[in-house]
Order: C-alpha cells, then sequence, then structure tokens
C-alpha cells in the first residue's frame, strides 16, 4: 500500500509527459508548424470538396480552384520558411516595404482601371482586387501583415517614449488611417477594414495604451463602422435579414442555407464530399465565405469543433510565444498576428453560423484565395521567427548546429573580445 501523500505509481504519467513536452525550449516552434500545418491541410480537403461543383458547372473543370490553391500554396510556404529564419531588423524593414508598396497598389485598385475586373464587374460591390492581365492580388490581405511588422518595429525603436500619446500614435495609427480609408472608403470593403481595424486595436492594446485613449480610439471606430452601414442600403438589407431571421428582405439567401448545411451534418457529418449545400444553395460562396458551413455538413460536428480547437491552439501557442519574448518588436509581432488569425477565424465562423451579418472576409488557411493563403502562410512564418527567437529556443537552435541571426552575431562578438 502507498504511503501517505504518495502518489499511486503511474498516476498523471501523461500529464507529466505532456508538461515536460510543452516545457521543451522549442516546443512552440514545433506547435506553430503542427496547428497551422493541419489547418492547411483542413483548406486542400475542403478546397478540393467545396469548389468542384461550381467549378465543373461554371469553368468546366472541377478541379480549377483546387489546381490553382495548390499553386498558392508551392508559393506560400517557401516564403513561410524564408520569414521564419529572418532577424528583427530584415522583418521591419520587410512590414515597410509591404506598406508602402500596399498603399501604391491600394491607390491603383481605387483610382485607375486596373482595379476594374476583365469584364467589368465588381467583386459583389467591393473593388478591392488589383488585376494585372491574368494575375490579380487583393493588397489589402498583405497589408495586414505589413502593417503589424510596420508598427511592431516602430513600436520596438520608440518604446522608451510610448508614454506620450502624440509618439504613441504617430506614425503608428496614420499607416493604419490611410490604408483603412483606400479599402474601405475607395474600395468599400467594409469586412476587411474591421479586420484592419481589430489589428490596431489589438496591437494598441497589447503596446499599453492607457484606457481612456483606447476607449476614444473605439467609440470613434463604432462611429464610423455605423455609419458606413447606415449609408449603405445593402449592409442595412443584410442587418435586417439577421434580426428578422429570414431571407426575405431581399438579402441573399446564402445565410439560411449556411445555417441548414451546418445542421445536416449532425455528429460526424454526411461524408466528405458529400455536401448538398454546395450545389446550389451556397453558390460561390461554398469555396470562400461559408466554406465553414461545407465542413460542418460533410464532417459534421466533430470536424467544426476540431477546426475551433486548431484556432485556438493556434491562439494560445502565440500569445504564449509572444509572453516568453524579450524583445518588444517580436512581442508585438506574435501577439498581433495571433490577434489578426483569431479575429479573422472568428469572423468567418459567426457569419456561417448566422451570429454576426455577413462581412465577406476568408477563414485563414481554408477558404479559397491566393492572396488569403500566402499572407497566412507569411504570417506562420512570423509567429515561427519570433519562436526561434525566444531565448531557450535560441540556445536550443544553436546547440543543434541551426544558430538564428542575432545568435551568430553575439558568438562572433565573443571571440573578438578574446574570451570575455
Amino acid at each position: 500500500m502507498a504511503a501517505s501523500g504518495e502518489r499511486p505509481r503511474g498516476s498523471g504519467r501523461g500529464t507529466d509527459l505532456f508538461h515536460e513536452a510543452l516545457m521543451r525550449p522549442a516546443a512552440d516552434y514545433y506547435l506553430v508548424m503542427s496547428c497551422a500545418g493541419l489547418l492547411v491541410g483542413l483548406g486542400v480537403l475542403m478546397v478540393l470538396s467545396s469548389s468542384s461543383v461550381y467549378a465543373a458547372e461554371n469553368l468546366g473543370n472541377a478541379y480549377y480552384f483546387f489546381g490553382r490553391h495548390m499553386i498558392y500554396l508551392a508559393l506560400g510556404v517557401p516564403l513561410a520558411w524564408w520569414i521564419s529564419r529572418r532577424s528583427e531588423q530584415t522583418l521591419s524593414m520587410v512590414g515597410w516595404l509591404l506598406v508602402i508598396a500596399m498603399i501604391l497598389a491600394e491607390l491603383l485598385v481605387v483610382f485607375t482601371p486596373l482595379g476594374e475586373a476583365a469584364d467589368g464587374a465588381s467583386n459583389k460591390g467591393n473593388r478591392n482586387w488589383l488585376h494585372m492581365g491574368p494575375l490579380s492580388l487583393q493588397p489589402s490581405e498583405f497589408a495586414k501583415l505589413g502593417l503589424i511588422l510596420w508598427a511592431a518595429g516602430i513600436f520596438a525603436v520608440k518604446h522608451k517614449q510610448l508614454t506620450r500619446p502624440a509618439t504613441l500614435f504617430i506614425p503608428a495609427a496614420l499607416g493604419f488611417v490611410a490604408i483603412i480609408g483606400l479599402v474601405v472608403i475607395g474600395g468599400h470593403d467594409l469586412g476587411t477594414g474591421v479586420i484592419l481595424l481589430a489589428i490596431m486595436l489589438a496591437m494598441f492594446w497589447f503596446i499599453g495604451t492607457p484606457w481612456y485613449l483606447l476607449a476614444a480610439v473605439i467609440t470613434a471606430a463604432v462611429l464610423l463602422v455605423a455609419g458606413m452601414v447606415v449609408t449603405s442600403p445593402g449592409r442595412v438589407q443584410r442587418i435586417q435579414a439577421l434580426v428578422s431571421g429570414s431571407d426575405t428582405v431581399g438579402t441573399s439567401e446564402q445565410p439560411l442555407n449556411a445555417v441548414y448545411a451546418l445542421a445536416t451534418g449532425g455528429w460526424w457529418g454526411v461524408g466528405l464530399g458529400r455536401s448538398r449545400a454546395k450545389w446550389g444553395g451556397l453558390y460561390d460562396g461554398a469555396l470562400n465565405d461559408y466554406v465553414f458551413a461545407v465542413l460542418g455538413e460533410e464532417l459534421g460536428l466533430f470536424g467544426t469543433i476540431v477546426v475551433i480547437g486548431l484556432f485556438l491552439g493556434l491562439g494560445l501557442i502565440g500569445m504564449r510565444i509572444a509572453a516568453r519574448s524579450t524583445r518588444v518588436f517580436w512581442r508585438m509581432s506574435a501577439a498581433s498576428v495571433t490577434a489578426w488569425l483569431l479575429i479573422q477565424a472568428i469572423c468567418n465562423i459567426a457569419v456561417a453560423m448566422r451570429m454576426i451579418p455577413v462581412m465577406g472576409v476568408p477563414l485563414p488557411f481554408i477558404s479559397y484565395g491566393g492572396s488569403s493563403l500566402i499572407a497566412n502562410l507569411m504570417a506562420v512564418g512570423v509567429l515561427l521567427a519570433a519562436a526561434r527567437h525566444e531565448p531557450e529556443a535560441m540556445a536550443a537552435f544553436a546547440r543543434r548546429g541551426t544558430p538564428t541571426r542575432e545568435r551568430t552575431v553575439r558568438v562572433t562578438s565573443v571571440v573578438d573580445g578574446k574570451g570575455r
């Protein structure tokens, strides 16, 4: 019989092993890779399934969107790997380049014919794509990452002066306001504008902005969004449809059909590839805005819980990376990227469950869309870079012969200092 207070043999062994694995120096790095990799894998399956009917009916090739998705994936993964090996100085410069490039791109979208599709039609009332012959780009997706890296670099340089409101907001807030203005006022894309606004608020929250300044910014943001809604008959109709619980006010039937699809899935789903909603009820939304509804119908409640769990896991790991980071740049980058991915995922899932009006934002890693997927993978690269620069992880990678840039510089300085 075990002595009093002694834990029985084998008790809690699994918990101890899990805790030991979680405390390993490079655990965050591999956990980010695992969660993101599983989400990307699910995205490949869902793009193949959700897009096949629409592609076959409208383009004559059931694998059209799937093939393009794989090309975007082949471009995004090397970019994520490259970013994950970069230093703070390099990524800060990448942020500057992205912000400048995306402002120029948004100006081209809003004020030139390059913002018009080949047939002259806009994307559901939004003017948010830059068309260059056979290629198209959504600048606002890359602007999300660019603004995060750019603002993180500014906060890292000014971290000792952030107690002054002017230093806190200038120029970081001005950059966000410029791009949000182009996206919302010029491009009429309120959904993306709300995500950009949420990223800005999250960054100012993480940097420690006084509550009264944050409250003033939030109040101004709410009034701006409300003004954009009430001045647009289409947006008003979406809210009326949500409140009334029906689709009898002139809006699309997609939101109600998405709920039907989720309900049809039950516990275990109807089977991968067997969704009925993608045959017409969700139209082109099956592969982007409402891909979560198709996933819920085909994989059931179990599949939706897995997806939500992976996003939650990625969020917890991202915040742990931020908490462990000793540099302002890495802390702000990791926390802000995590906030971006989680906020956007919550918005997309809430739309599919008919909890909020239609916003038109993709589900990260899973919805079809080249700009979105590549930008999301680049964001994962930033999380991996931040995880590699945790103090314990830097030492662990250095011992394995794959030091980070900062570690290499420190070793060189020790050699030059004759052992000091």
